[in-house]
């Protein structure tokens, strides 16, 4: 066959219970209307995850990127698991369905979007990275360990087919704008970018010998869109492995390594990203901390083999522990930074209704004025 698309994309339309889960009834909802899309033909094949309050739509079609026809039958999906989700008072029900109307893309709209076009190899093994209550930057570190990093990924080393290196896009949630680096030749010029996750995020990787797409995250950022604190980003993120992309394993070896992220409750805190299974993607103390699962797949003509749970492994039990003490140190903070974000990036929560609330009695301080005790005297 020729091109086949891998679209996935991703709503919180309700939680079960606060932000938590999804439940049953809404997750079937959708199911239904994306099974019945397959039985018409309109795609492929489709594999429905969740994380947390999330719902990720995993789809397989000859339409290519950014089809109207898949988005909007994403859209209709959701729309249609926020009616369950409402007549069930679930908690925020269609929160990230940000328009009233499906417009022709559900960029912008609130849903998360991450999408890429290519022929099959003679294997084709992909994973779907989906996380809860975080941002999109939280790929940052994970992606550049992935592509980048010879003590992370031994092939860019000993794999000829991998050892010129990757392209990184790296997008600008604010201005909209991307720029394209090489790595090893660009890597500090990179790392400027890519380290600064708030504002900076990986929105796809290539290889630079052929320019074969190997990753593609989700940049959506849900404050942006709509002007205001309307819940946290949640993003996916697709990474093609083996035969001149990373093996599963390197693929997977970053999240070993506990890493802080931005989100975790009301997305206002710094949180440590733990890997779970799909059974333990319920978070729920302080409303977290992040988590992320990892979905495996063969595509095979297009079907989805799988999902196949890879954090499902004893071997990722040190990094949740690790992540539990973490997460324990942070708490210590309480509502005091770093734990709780940044000025800057509490912009669209409450701190700029308190900042107008107040404005008026700020005063400009003259240093050179003489201070006083507690008694009221001028002191020396």
């Amino acid at each position: 066959m020729g091109k086949i698309t891998l679209s996935v994309i991703k709503a919180d339309i309700g939680g079960y219970v606060g932000h938590s889960s999804v439940h049953p009834e809404v997750l079937q909802r959708v199911k239904e209307v994306v099974e019945e899309a397959k039985g018409d033909g309109k795609i492929i094949d489709v594999s429905v995850l969740s994380c947390g309050d999330d719902i990720a739509l995993v789809m397989t079609h000859t339409k290519g990127v950014d089809s109207p026809d898949i988005h909007e039958l994403a859209w209709n999906a959701f729309v249609a698991g926020t009616e369950v989700s409402k007549k069930l008072k679930m908690y925020g029900a269609g929160q990230d369905l940000l328009s009233d109307a499906f417009s022709g893309n559900v960029k912008g709209m609130g849903p998360g979007v991450a999408e890429m076009e290519f022929v099959e190899r003679k294997s084709e093994p992909v994973i779907v990275f989906f996380a809860d209550k975080t941002s999109p930057s939280a790929w940052n570190l994970p992606l550049y360990e992935m592509f980048a990093d010879p003590m992370n990924t031994a092939g860019l080393v000993i794999d000829p087919s991998m050892h010129d290196g990757f392209i990184f896009e790296v997008f600008d949630v604010y201005s909209g704008m991307s720029i394209q680096l090489k790595a090893p030749e660009e890597l500090y010029d990179l790392l400027v970018f890519i380290g600064a996750t708030s504002r900076y995020c990986v929105r796809a990787v290539y290889r630079k010998r052929d320019g074969e797409i190997a990753a593609v995250a989700s940049t959506q950022k849900l404050s942006l869109m709509a002007g205001r604190y309307v819940g946290k980003d949640d993003p996916v993120l697709i990474v093609r492995c083996q035969s001149g992309f990373p093996a599963v394993g390197e693929a997977l070896e970053p999240f070993a390594r506990p890493w802080f992220v931005e989100g975790w409750m009301r997305g206002s805190h710094v949180g440590p990203l733990m890997p779970v299974s799909f059974a333990q993607a319920k978070p729920t103390r302080f409303d977290g901390p992040p988590r992320v699962i990892a979905a495996g797949y063969q595509i095979c003509e297009g079907q989805l083999i799988g999902p196949n749970d890879l954090f499902d492994d004893p071997a990722f039990d040190y990094a949740r522990q690790e992540a539990s003490v973490m997460a324990n140190l942070l708490r210590r903070q309480g509502i005091f930074e770093p734990h709780r974000l940044p000025p800057e990036e509490m912009e669209y929560t409450t701190l700029p209704k308190v900042l107008e609330k107040l404005k008026d009695r700020f005063k400009l301080v003259d240093e050179k004025k003489p201070k006083f005790s507690t008694e009221g005297e001028v002191a020396e």
